[in-house]
């Protein structure tokens, strides 16, 4: 099963409309099908992440409520989108990585790469009476074999209004225990680039990172892309996450951001790395109290016909606990 296949059951299952479904779609949500499943926003982006915003299978939990949302008959428009973390303080990405680097070597982090992933993201909800957007957080907890064989489950988080969840200051992911997906796969189903466990020296990374489409002189913006789409697929171990940084820092072009929470609370200092086109721009989260990295954010900086400039349009974060997922 291909991930558009896996995606359009999944739109079924999540929005079963009273709108035929040999119904043509129309102008807009030939469009919005087309950001959702694009490329990407850089020329030439890579055909494994076929879902734009976060790479794989698991990118399904992020878009789902979204496509939903701008498919609906006459759709709405996205009133707003969740406001951007505020960053304090200064660093550079040397210092950065040296600092994660010693959280590394004091934390007890997973001692074998995994192929389960629990990933917090979001999507919009849109009332197309009302012309009201709130942002549904969704938690998702992935697990697949070797063989293509697993289970995507999806449990919604509590709906918001971003600008009420700015105002409150509170972490915007919270569970509402409802599950809205529980996807069986059977073995094929997943496709990935990689199914054998990564090993731990730069050259494994490396390897890992280009099966995602990394190519041989990438630069920031193309290791993150591939770095997280590593992400949604595999929980690494310490090891390899201070080499994806100095990876990322070698590249070259991100600029270091200071010090922030993210949207589960979490203390995290922040890299931000620009597409060659100047399309969007993407934030790496790296945890303070760990040294992993545990989520990435996407901005807007070209404004389209669905979202301005500036706009947060997506975000994911990883290295959830299991009660968080509940």
């Amino acid at each position: 099963m291909t991930e558009n296949a896996v995606l359009e059951r999944m739109l079924s299952d999540a929005d079963p409309a009273p709108t035929p479904r040999d119904a043509m779609p129309d102008a807009t949500a030939l469009a919005t099908r087309d950001r959702i499943l694009r490329t990407g926003a850089a020329p030439k982006r890579r055909r494994t992440r076929a879902i734009g915003w976060a790479g794989g299978l698991a990118a399904v939990a992020a878009s789902t409520a979204l496509a939903v949302a701008v498919f609906s008959p006459q759709g709405a428009a996205v009133a707003a989108t969740p406001s951007p973390l505020d960053f304090n303080g200064a660093n550079t990405i040397a210092q950065l990585v040296d600092e994660a680097g010693t959280a590394l070597s004091h934390t007890a982090g997973p001692t074998e790469p995994s192929r389960t992933v629990r990933t917090a993201s979001w999507g919009f909800q849109v009332d197309v009476d009302t012309k009201t957007t709130t942002v549904v957080p969704q938690l998702s907890t992935l697990t697949w074999e070797a063989d293509g064989s697993g289970r995507m489950i999806i449990i919604a988080g509590v709906p918001y209004d971003p600008a009420d969840a700015v105002a409150s200051n509170a972490a915007e992911v919270t569970s509402s225990g409802e599950v809205v997906t529980d996807l069986v796969m059977a073995p094929g189903d997943f496709e990935t680039p990689w199914t054998a466990v990564p090993g731990e020296t730069r050259e494994d990374m490396v390897a890992m990172l280009r099966a995602f489409g990394m190519p041989e002189e990438p630069t920031a913006f193309d290791v993150e892309m591939a770095l997280a789409s590593v992400l949604d697929q595999w929980t690494l171990t310490d090891t390899q996450h201070e080499l994806l940084l100095h990876l990322l820092e070698e590249a070259g072009g991100g600029d270091a951001l200071g010090t922030t929470n993210d949207r589960l609370g979490r203390p995290v200092t922040g890299v931000r790395v620009q597409s060659p086109d100047g399309a969007v721009s993407d934030l790496v989260l790296v945890s303070r109290d760990t040294g992993r990295i545990v989520g990435v954010e996407r901005t807007v900086l070209k404004a389209d016909d669905v979202f301005p400039a500036g706009a947060i349009i997506s975000y994911q974060m990883w290295d959830l606990d299991e009660e968080t997922v509940r």
